[in-house]
């Protein structure tokens, strides 16, 4: 028998049962954190599209547009308007490829590090005080939690 969730118009349940209940949950929980965390930014205030960039920068190292634009899953123009955007802001500079000098590079710059930087640590501090409040038994739920989410992210 299915439990009685409470529903967002437009958010039905897939899955009937417990599990697709907890499903459901779950991914509303997941979304809300996420939410919250994402709003402690660094101080160039960056929209969430235009730091996962620098992000996958900090991640991968100089990669093409192209690249940037399969890992974010987006169209090449979106990508392309993002990274003129980032550029604008000295965050990121486009370089010749050593390989191929047809090709272009995007790079994070030195502000672009410190942004990256900036911005992980004032998310990590955000979390770090939320986590000080709680007891130690639920600090230690939600730690074996990201063990299993991470788990799962990666199957």
């Amino acid at each position: 028998m299915s439990k009685t969730v409470e529903q967002m118009p437009g958010d039905e349940l897939s899955v009937d049962g417990e599990v697709g209940t907890e499903a459901h949950e779950l991914r509303r929980a997941l979304a809300l954190a996420a939410r919250r965390v994402r709003a402690e930014r660094g101080a160039a205030d960056l929209p969430d599209p235009q730091f996962n960039v620098l992000a996958l920068l900090a991640a991968h190292g100089a990669t093409t547009p192209g690249q940037l634009a399969e890992l974010e899953r987006v169209q090449r123009p979106s990508m392309t308007r993002t990274i003129a955007c980032l550029v604008d802001r000295g965050l990121v500079a486009k370089q010749e490829s050593p390989d191929d000098g047809r090709q272009v590079l995007v790079a994070l710059t030195g502000s672009g590090r410190a942004e990256v930087a900036e911005t992980r640590r004032r998310r990590d501090a955000w979390l770090s005080r939320r986590l000080a409040e709680m007891p130690d038994d639920e600090r230690a739920c939600l730690a074996q939690a990201a063990v299993l989410l991470r788990r799962m992210a990666q199957s």
